[in-house]
């Protein structure tokens, strides 16, 4: 009788036992993602250090490869390098950018105005004015603002990526090996290999938005000067850092272009609509896929979703991290997940 009784006592404090470990479970894992929710942007502005020290490791790479040096001479040139040639460049166009910005900024409202005006008188354009009118307006205004919001502002966001730049650029190997000491000894070497995998990734997307930007730069900058246009080069810098996120960058670079052109003729605008994308189509279409051998092919809709939900999750640095975020998931789940069910692709 007694056995019987111990016994059920046992199960009973065995029952309450799981049932503490199950609460206790349940809640770590809230807290862990209340965590993460509060400290995801500061995520993603490490992920953006991370690639500014892939981008300088990249260049290293390639002067201690043609020029036979030491590795940390090799990293001092190619920060050196960069810092030079952006000093040189805003050297050489600094001045007419600065007037072409003043240009642009004073001539924008007036076209809105007289774009508004024009459209007015048109049954569509009257229907779009309507629409965008009142209520609707703030809608629009308050989606805009959640896509393009920051955590700290833009300036304190650059000082918080360019610092994780710094101490990653400074020191890659301790935070790589800090992630490896996470992993079992037998799956060291699998992780060792996505971990390389991931750097050739982000590595080959770098050197294809570095050499979009600076092609679709020249590209609409000498289109829009062959046009007649005013400001071609901010309208060319512009193209050039909007390319930095797919899908919405270039129709939005497109925008004070148009307007622009609008204000000369109907036909002009038609044209210089034309340059953007023709001017793009080259880059995405015969440029982009020869710089892009060494990243994943990534289908345009889950870009797009991933663009989506980035962007309301963390704002405008979220859209221009997923593209890298989705590649790395992309790399994770086939490396964990699909090689593992599927043992016939191991060797891809």
């Amino acid at each position: 009788m007694e056995t019987q009784s111990d016994h059920s006592k046992n199960k009973e404090l065995s029952l309450t036992a799981k049932v503490w470990q199950t609460t206790a479970i349940i809640c770590l894992f809230i807290s862990f993602v209340l965590i993460l929710r509060v400290a995801f942007n500061i995520l993603l502005m490490a992920l953006a250090g991370a690639l500014i020290a892939v981008y300088f490791h990249g260049l290293a790479d390639i002067i201690e490869r043609r020029l036979k040096l030491v590795r940390k001479l090799a990293i001092f040139l190619s920060i050196f390098a960069t810092l030079v040639f952006l000093c040189l460049l805003m050297w050489f166009i600094g001045s007419k950018i600065q007037v072409q910005v003043t240009e642009l900024s004073n001539t924008l409202p007036k076209i809105i105005s007289s774009t508004k005006e024009r459209i007015s008188h048109t049954p569509i354009g009257q229907k779009f004015l309507d629409y965008t009118a009142g209520d609707n307006t703030q809608k629009i205004f308050d989606t805009a603002t959640t896509f393009f919001r920051t955590s700290f502002g833009v300036a304190g966001d650059l000082y918080i990526i360019i610092f994780f730049g710094i101490y990653f650029t400074a020191d890659p190997s301790s935070y790589r090996k800090g992630i490896l000491y996470l992993i079992p000894v037998n799956k060291k070497d699998v992780a060792n290999s996505i971990l390389n995998r991931i750097s050739i990734s982000l590595k080959g997307w770098l050197k294809s938005i570095l050499v979009s930007m600076a092609l679709i730069s020249i590209l609409v900058a000498v289109g829009l000067s062959i046009v007649g246009l005013p400001a071609t080069i901010v309208l060319g810098l512009i193209t050039g850092l909007l390319e930095i996120v797919p899908n919405f960058g270039p129709i939005i670079a497109m925008i004070p272009g148009v307007l622009l052109a609008v204000m000369i003729s109907t036909k002009t605008a038609i044209v210089v609509a034309i340059v953007y994308i023709s001017c793009q189509t080259i880059v995405e279409s015969i440029i982009t896929p020869l710089v892009q051998k060494r990243i994943i092919h990534l289908p345009p809709a889950l870009t797009f979703i991933s663009q989506l939900i980035m962007g309301t999750l963390s704002g405008v640095i979220g859209i221009i991290l997923a593209v890298p975020i989705l590649s790395i998931l992309i790399i994770l789940i086939n490396e964990l997940y699909v090689k593992k069910n599927n043992p016939e692709l191991n060797h891809l």
